[in-house]
């Protein structure tokens, strides 16, 4: 029997503006599972992961992580409890810390960061960047710096929001292969937004399509 790590019960979610954004989302995630999820710009697609994060309160349903409710109407935990790994576009990493400190950041004080880190700086293959600054290195670079940041603190799940979008596609190609080996190594759970359909086909085991607010 498969385990459930994320499960998402009739979510719903509006704007002040009483846009509606989600309406009525139901979803399982499985333990080691890739999933993808495609559709066009203003569809839901982000604001469902904002949701999981714990961004955003949704306005009707839950969702749950590992059986363990985390929101629903006027309740929250927390987005640093949640556990969960996140990737966006921009990659967010911070400009005044090293390689190697941006990786540790997420990691808690009680465990070994420097193994932790140097372990994923050697999985990533980016060692010779470890005193670099984020200024000093390429797209495909941060790229990957990205990914083992999320994956420090041995997050339930990691979430990728459009992460590869602004890289160009002969840089795409190598990073899919290279990122796609680590997931399947590790057994790493991904929730991955994509515009790229070959990009879905290629990182995912499973697709799904959302539109309108919807899960098709």
């Amino acid at each position: 029997m498969n385990e459930v790590i994320l499960k998402i019960q009739n979510l719903s979610h509006s704007y002040d503006d009483n846009r509606l954004s989600l309406k009525k989302i139901n979803l399982l995630v499985d333990k080691g599972e890739r999933l993808s999820i495609q559709g066009p710009s203003g569809c839901g697609k982000s604001t469902l992961l904002r949701l999981i994060a714990g961004l955003e309160e949704p306005h009707e349903g839950q969702i749950f992580i590992n059986e363990e409710e985390v929101s629903s109407p006027g309740f929250s935990v927390p987005p640093e409890k949640r556990q969960i790994g996140m990737v966006v576009q921009d990659k967010a990493l911070f400009p005044h810390l090293s390689i190697y400190e941006n990786i540790c950041f997420g990691i808690k004080k009680s465990t070994d960061k420097e193994q932790i880190a140097l372990d994923l700086l050697n999985l990533f293959k980016i060692e010779e960047l470890k005193n670099k600054f984020p200024h000093q290195i390429s797209g495909g670079e941060k790229q990957r710096v990205a990914l083992a940041r999320s994956m420090a603190p041995n997050p339930n799940f990691i979430m990728l929001d459009e992460a590869f979008s602004a890289l160009d596609s002969d840089l795409k190609v190598s990073i899919y292969d290279e990122v796609l080996e680590i997931f399947q190594g590790k057994n790493i759970t991904v929730i991955l937004v994509t515009h790229d359909t070959e990009e879905a086909k290629i990182l995912s085991t499973r697709q799904l399509n959302m539109d309108n607010g919807e899960l098709l």
